[in-house]
């Protein structure tokens, strides 16, 4: 019969991941290594790592397992199996490396010892993966490649801009918005004519077919009017060959930005759909300038589990709507979070800017930050604050925003804000 020793004892494990293969090892509280081996990333490989679990103790679950990612084959079967995982922070990893050996060096399996040695050591300090749902993590995917191929679209038409500065700047000049390039009227247009030569013999009849074909319905006569006499205006020209050569790479890269948004398209309706089946879809929806890219993305990125985020000053840390505070004997500063979720950064300063036009109380809050001597940022991420900590009491009470009781009269928040000096989660 075992001993009150070994009832009581604690394992933790480290998963050093690889493409091929990934390297286990798993020590008990006093450091000792008890078992070493390396699996395939195969089912096979799962179900030998969850043997070597069991044979160390026969309730496994009890024993987490440190990785430096939260994606891939091995993480998905290890949480449907039930398995505690604890993401590491590859950075915080490199830093702990030199705490088990004077000389540096690395290997996969020293790198598994170190991961599980964490895990004893300073486990407190890392919480498991956080347990969602399926529907969410489909949303968190999709919305996250729906963002990827926007940026991608951006990128394109940057390319595309500065190619058609060099030999054609007449397009420029007929879609000088910061987004023209990607309207559909600009891309039908280019594609059909890739060269100032080939504009300028576009014809009145053939630039309204054009437009017609990219989806344009109003004042056609006119748009096409300006486009002709645009294209026709003399203008400095590169020689014929290069000018050729430059008109079939402008329609290389039209081509590339039409895929791009129509795959960008795609996925976004895909998104929308996912959401509009998640329980928690009319509160995201409710809250102020939220619409459907909004609410996929934070959607995915925060998840379903209730216990996630106890407080709303987690909430707000976690999206990085907080201040960080920077405290040493009489020096005392703060300073802006900038090692966060990227997709929760750039959705919150979307977020609260697009509440601006939304609610009336956003922009009292927001117009007051200013007048306290905040920048627009600045004046964006206390709005972002206080719109998490309205989210958190909406999710948690399942109720949909309210204007009146988010903000107070005259614009006083209902729920302030911590000061820019105090430090949140």
């Amino acid at each position: 019969m075992p001993d009150g020793r070994e009832l009581m004892a604690r394992y933790f494990c480290g998963l050093d991941w690889g493409e091929r293969h990934h390297d286990i090892a798993v020590i008990d509280q006093t450091g000792t290594l008890v078992a070493q081996l390396r699996i395939t990333d195969t089912a096979d490989g799962l179900a030998e790592l969850l043997t070597a679990l069991k044979q160390v103790k026969a309730s496994r679950r009890d024993i987490p397992i440190g990785i430096e990612t939260g994606r891939g084959l091995i993480v998905a079967g290890l949480r449907k199996a039930g398995q505690p995982v604890v993401v590491l922070n590859p950075t915080q990893v490199a830093r702990y490396r030199d705490r088990l050996a004077a000389q540096r060096k690395k290997s996969d399996r020293t790198d598994a010892h170190l991961l599980a040695h964490i895990l004893r050591v300073d486990g407190d300090a890392h919480r498991p993966l956080s347990v969602a749902s399926p529907l969410s993590e489909a949303i968190r995917e999709l919305a996250r490649a729906h963002r990827k191929l926007a940026h991608d679209g951006r990128w394109s038409a940057a390319r595309l801009r500065s190619r058609l500065w060099e030999f054609f700047p007449a397009a420029l000049d007929a879609w000088p918005q910061r987004a023209g390039l990607t309207r559909p009227d600009a891309r039908t247009i280019l594609a059909a004519a890739p060269t100032p030569g080939r504009a300028a013999l576009l014809t009145h009849q053939r630039l309204e077919d054009l437009l017609a074909a990219a989806g344009r319905t109003r004042l056609i006569a006119d748009e096409a009017d300006r486009l002709a006499g645009m294209f026709a205006r003399p203008a400095l020209r590169q020689p014929p060959e290069i000018e050729d050569a430059m008109g079939h790479q402008t329609s290389a890269l039209v081509a590339q930005l039409d895929v791009t948004i129509a795959n960008a398209a795609r996925l976004l309706d895909q998104v929308e759909q996912l959401v509009d089946q998640h329980p928690q879809a009319v509160i995201y929806r409710s809250m102020p300038g939220v619409g459907p890219i909004l609410a996929g993305r934070l959607l995915g990125e925060l998840g379903d589990d209730p216990g996630r985020f106890p407080t709303a000053r987690h909430l707000r840390a976690y999206c990085a709507a907080t201040p960080i505070t920077w405290a040493s004997g009489s020096s005392h500063r703060h300073s802006h979070r900038r090692r966060a979720n990227p997709v929760l950064a750039e959705a919150g300063h979307l977020w609260a800017f697009a509440a601006l036009t939304r609610s009336s109380g956003a922009r009292a809050l927001y117009d007051r930050r200013r007048k306290a001597g905040d920048r627009h940022a600045a004046a964006l991420r206390r709005l972002y604050a206080h719109l998490l900590g309205s989210l958190h009491y909406c999710l948690r009470h399942n109720v949909t925003f309210s204007e009146t009781r988010a903000f107070r009269a005259l614009g006083e928040p209902a729920d302030v804000a911590e000061p820019a000096g105090q430090e949140s989660g």
